[in-house]
């Protein structure tokens, strides 16, 4: 497939999303029109919304266990997740794990969701305990993955204690992990570092809607502790300096990034790479910190330094142990208060493997910001709210066929959000991991984007009808998938969602998906 035929769905992507968050061209104001009388009239028709707006705590955590394998080898794996409360005690979440020091596992990578509890006992101690499943896959070679990785699905269950500081917790579980039908199986110590972080999410319904945010000079009470999130997505080019494994080419990445600012110019941050093109479905994760320095009133600069695993099977790139060390800097140009495009340039290496690499491209940053930065002198900021959907599902591919043959079916888990342009348009990012085998070897994995048509919301209306069409990648290449699904509202912020969709990519890849879940929808303020 070639995917020059994407081009121009691609770019209409990029105008969609651009068009969604602002940039349109602006009328000027008529010469006879007071402009005071147009503002005060403006923000007497928006909602002062203030106590529409719930806090909500979150929580980053790190984890890391090594679990023992036969013939007295190892493989220690890093574990990278992000949790939502559903109560005051039990948290959902999705997360990652990937090899750090120990063996030669570069590119190994499992993916899953996750169920955590935590009750304080006394003081700042509290017990912590949860389970996750998900899949993936990986090893020294892609023959040796599937005594590593078996089917590639996994399950691990944990129980122990942490205690709670100041900025954040640390604590120990004992976990059981095992991967099905695999040489991973263990019972061992697993260390986790927590950082929470806050945010304010509004009724799903308001989506669209303007209010006017008027809480007290220097509070962030209203929509959460934090200062500005940053959700970053872009396109990366990989060039190998004297590659030693058996591909030597260049790497074409999807890269996106979650970054939290704790103060005005420093931020943690998140960020997964995945292969589309040269070597597809090469993977890694990467966490850190950051720093941004403003030039002017448009102009920022920034800069990172990460530390993570990826890789793909060490005989085709030499990550060693999968450690990936990665500074970067980027150039941003803001088009608006809430989206910039940036160019990007950093140097990703494997310390104990021989991969070393020039990165550059180019992206889009999006704010989501804190209310104090909209305040002006008279202590309000005119906002509107923002809707979002993170969907959660089981899909199933049926009549799967590659290169002509009939392939057995294949079960996955999916993760999908969806930025609500306006009632009717609405953009997807998908990512779906099996934990099953595919063509015999474990990790099929696959990333897309693309563009979604829905039928207006309405709190009266159980059912909302959509369907998309979206690019990306798999093992085999390059993607196209397109279909049509409904959500049945359970609530205003839950629905149950069902799709019935059709991929077809290279090699003749092709395959009728059927996706159930759950889908979680609400709105953000933005100042």
């Amino acid at each position: 497939m070639n995917t020059n035929k994407y081009s121009n769905l691609l770019a209409f992507i990029v105008i969609v999303v651009a068009s969604s968050i602002g940039i349109t061209p602006q009328a000027s104001a008529e010469p006879n029109l007071d402009a005071t009388s147009v503002r005060q009239e403006r923000l007497s028709a928006t909602r002062l919304a203030d106590a529409n707006l719930t806090r909500r705590e979150g929580s980053f955590m790190l984890d890391y266990q090594s679990i023992r394998l036969p013939d007295n080898e190892s493989i220690d794996l890093l574990g990278y997740h992000i949790l939502t409360p559903v109560n005051d005690w039990l948290y959902l979440g999705v997360g990652s794990y990937a090899p750090l020091l120990k063996g030669e596992y570069g590119g190994f990578m499992a993916f899953g969701f996750l169920a955590h509890a935590q009750r304080k006992i006394a003081g700042n101690l509290f017990a912590s305990g949860g389970v996750s499943f998900g899949g993936g896959g990986g090893g020294k070679s892609i023959e040796q993955s599937v005594e590593l990785s078996g089917t590639g699905g996994y399950a691990k269950g944990y129980l122990g204690f942490g205690y709670e500081f100041k900025n954040f917790s640390a604590g120990a579980n004992i976990s059981r992990m095992k991967f099905f039908n695999s040489a991973i199986d263990g019972t061992q110590l697993n260390l986790y570092v927590q950082r929470p972080f806050s945010y304010g999410t509004g009724p799903y319904g308001n989506s669209g809607e303007r209010f006017v945010s008027a809480s007290p000079s220097g509070s962030r009470e209203t929509v959460g502790g934090d200062f500005e999130s940053m959700i970053s997505a872009g396109l990366d080019n990989y060039a190998q300096i004297d590659p030693v494994g058996s591909y030597k080419g260049p790497i074409n990445a999807v890269d996106l990034q979650f970054s939290q600012f704790f103060t005005e110019r420093s931020y943690w941050y998140y960020a997964l790479g995945v292969g589309y093109k040269g070597l597809p479905i090469y993977n890694q994760v990467i966490g850190g910190l950051g720093s941004r320095v403003s030039v002017s009133p448009r102009i920022n600069l920034y800069g990172q330094l990460g530390i993570g695993s990826g890789g793909y099977a060490p005989e085709l790139i030499d990550t060693g142990s999968g450690l990936l060390l990665y500074p970067k800097l980027s150039a941003e140009y803001l088009l608006n208060k809430n989206l910039g495009i940036a160019l990007t340039s950093g140097y990703i290496f494997a310390p104990d493997g021989t991969s070393k690499n020039i990165t550059f491209g180019a992206g889009l940053n999006y704010r989501i910001r804190s209310a104090d930065a909209g305040k002006g002198a008279n202590n309000s900021a005119e906002s509107r709210y923002e809707g979002y959907r993170f969907s959660f599902s089981h899909e199933t591919k049926l009549n799967l066929k590659v290169n002509g043959s009939a392939r057995e079916n294949l079960n996955m888990l999916t993760v999908q959000g969806d930025r609500i342009v306006n009632d009717y348009v609405y953009i997807p990012v998908r990512a779906s991991i099996s934990y099953e085998a595919y063509r015999g070897y474990p990790g099929y994995g696959e990333v897309s984007a693309g563009v979604g048509l829905q039928s207006k919301f309405s709190e009266t209306d159980r059912f909302q009808y959509f369907g998309e069409l979206q690019v990306g990648a798999n093992v085999e290449g390059s993607i196209l998938r397109a279909g049509i699904g409904l959500n049945y509202g359970l609530s205003e912020d839950l629905a149950l969602r069902g799709l019935v969709s059709q991929t077809i990519g290279e090699n003749g890849f092709r395959a009728t998906n059927v996706e159930l879940g759950m889908t979680y929808r609400f709105s953000l303020p933005s100042f």
